[in-house]
């Protein structure tokens, strides 16, 4: 909404116009009037609206035509005053004051017009017969007062239609010529429909209607002024009402209804609410609420994030079977001017076996978006009515910012639930593998250019009785050098294939360049262990490398049998990134992991006294 408005006052001499702003102003008829009335500045809290005004005269004789164009470029609308008792005053209006004004303007970018015909204490009738064909020639007239300078009648009233004009403009909502809304309104209020339509059924109950009629007005409607509305819609569309509720068309015509009986802030308010502008575009401020995120910081969603999301879930899996088609997806994201997730996201996350987003995998999304671009994250909340349906100030209350990772290596412990893990490797190792199989799927089709990739999968861990994201990131490898920002992460795993013997060379080369000094874990994987092991040609073994550089011996991988070994190569990353304090431990590398991973010491322990038993037997 615009926070201040300017209006100019046009017309023949003599019609009055300096009078209207001496009477409005001095709330009496001046004794002598000027020519012309210096700008007037009216405070925001005397105006109806609560915000500035600016008065503007205009005098035909004072001012050059070269003035009176820069007024109009300035002004938000023009009052084209007429003396009631002067017929030549009002032809004046369709041959010279509206085509001075909007001549050379486009439909749609039209300057709105108050028509004020003034003087009406002189005249027993009214004028309206007369001035109505002007206001059905002119789709930008907004609408006619009749008023009095001198017995101050209606006033206050004509610069309050001013105002309004301004602030909660027809021209965006209504296109008069056509009677209907234009397409933009029509879009922005079936997206407040659907945002509104809690159970998804396409039509706004009893319920519905009062939530949302108590989020735009404050308070809900009386049951009878419920069933009048109803009533109403019922009486004039054929399918407005429909198992007692309002349907899409319905709530259109309402406010098709509120605009054609000069109501239309009652439809502005509803716009505003749902972030919209003058533009019927949705606002930055709504869009994008600030949020600062330090350097070593991380986004997460919180639970008041996850309690959304879940019922926002459950309103569009209409089958109830824990998943979302395609079709319940695309109905899930109707309210967005685009598709948010594309077809990389049935690669990023688990999928059911008809390879459907599960539940599980819905939140493994969004909890990646919430990680790696927080503000498109916040985007979509936003068009998804975050803010409106759990009446908080913004989308950022779904956010939690997590404190730097260097005061959690200072304190030995996190807080966080969501960590990244780049998989970096010479290409050919078996990354995007590694990274399927961490959601549950066998590589296929892999030489298929059309499939869809996703160089980040996301899923679950358990780390202790802790349940945590793991992000892997698949780094692809175009030159020996690899960037800074590439390598930055939670923790990093080197891949390398045991069946190429120039493989592991280039990991120790990585590690070296981006590990070795740094305080970020790092895990070694094998690949390919299915395939016959061969001799690296490096200076030494990557089992000695390991030893020498304080590492956990290298974990072997195979895509083709994604046994337990293999999928504790997950956990194992987990653990890393979680206690990133014990990199580089003393400890040897046995006993590092085993002091980390509990549940994996009282197992060696166990299964150690058995071995004993067995041999005393013997």
């Amino acid at each position: 909404m615009k926070q201040d408005v300017r209006i100019l006052l046009l017309g023949e001499p003599k019609v009055g116009k300096t009078s209207l702003i001496m009477s409005l102003v001095g709330e009496e008829f001046p004794d002598e009037v000027p020519p012309r009335a210096e700008e007037i500045t009216i405070p925001a809290d005397v105006t109806p609206e609560k915000v500035p005004t600016h008065i503007v005269d205009y005098s035909e004789k004072e001012q050059s035509d070269e003035v009176l164009k820069g007024e109009i470029v300035k002004a938000n609308v023009v009052c084209v005053v007429y003396d009631v008792t002067n017929e030549d005053t009002i032809d004046k209006i369709k041959t010279k004051w509206i085509p001075l004004v909007n001549g050379d303007a486009e439909k749609g970018n039209k300057v709105p017009i108050i028509l004020v015909g003034n003087k009406s204490d002189l005249r027993s009738g009214s004028s309206m017969e007369t001035i109505l064909p002007i206001m059905n020639q002119f789709s930008e007239i907004e609408t006619c007062v009749e008023c009095s300078a001198k017995n101050l009648k209606n006033i206050s009233e004509l610069f309050y239609y001013a105002q309004k004009a301004v602030l909660h403009p027809t021209a965006p909502l209504y296109d008069p010529e056509d009677k209907q809304l234009k397409s933009l309104c029509v879009r922005a209020l079936s997206r407040v429909f659907y945002i509104s339509d809690q159970d998804n059924d396409r039509i706004l109950s009893d319920a519905e209607l009062n939530c949302f009629q108590k989020s735009c007005f404050g308070n809900p409607l009386a049951p009878q002024a419920l069933e009048d509305v109803k009533t109403v819609v019922w009486k004039n569309t054929n399918d407005g009402v429909q198992d007692n509720g309002l349907t899409l068309n319905g709530f259109l015509f309402l406010n098709t209804l509120f605009i054609q009986r000069g109501r239309h802030e009652t439809t502005w308010t509803i716009l505003r609410k749902f972030g919209y502008d003058d533009n019927l575009e949705l606002t930055d401020d709504y869009l994008y609420p600030e949020l600062r995120v330090p350097v070593s910081c991380t986004t997460e969603l919180n639970h008041l994030g996850h309690q959304f999301l879940q019922q926002l879930f459950d309103k569009y899996d209409v089958d109830k079977d824990r998943a979302l088609s395609p079709a319940e997806l695309k109905n899930l994201f109707c309210v967005c001017p685009y598709m948010p997730w594309g077809a990389d996201v049935y690669m990023a996350v688990p999928t059911t076996d008809d390879g459907y987003i599960s539940n599980h995998g819905y939140v493994c999304q969004w909890t990646l978006s919430a990680y790696l671009d927080v503000h498109r994250c916040l985007e979509h909340l936003g068009y998804l009515g975050y803010s409106i349906l759990t009446e908080q100030d913004s989308q950022t209350a779904a956010i939690t910012v997590t404190r730097e990772k260097e005061v959690d290596l200072e304190k030995h412990q996190t807080q966080r639930s969501v960590f990244l893990c780049k998989v970096i490797g010479p290409r050919g190792t078996g990354k995007t593998a590694f990274l399927q199989a961490f959601v549950g799927r066998k590589l296929e089709n892999k030489e298929s250019p059309t499939s869809a990739f996703s160089p980040y999968v996301i899923n679950t861990i358990q780390v202790g009785s802790q349940e945590k994201y793991l992000i892997l990131n698949e780094v692809d490898v175009e030159a020996e050098f690899l960037k800074a920002s590439d390598a930055h992460c939670d923790v990093a795993c080197l891949m390398y294939d045991s069946s190429d013997l120039h493989s592991f060379d280039y990991c120790a080369s990585i590690y070296k360049q981006h590990y070795m000094e740094s305080n970020i874990p790092c895990v070694l994987v094998a690949s390919k262990v299915d395939l016959p092991e061969v001799k690296q040609l490096h200076g030494m073994t990557p089992a000695e490398f390991c030893y020498k550089h304080r590492l956990p011996p290298p974990m072997s991988f195979s895509s083709l049998s994604l046994d337990t070994t293999s999928r504790n190569i997950y956990t194992r990353l987990g653990w890393a990134a979680m206690y990133p304090h014990l990199n580089g431990s003393d400890m040897s590398n046995t006993s590092f992991w085993l002091r980390v991973t509990l549940g994996s010491a009282v197992c060696a322990v166990v299964g150690f006294a058995i071995y004993r038993a067995v041999v005393r037997l013997k």
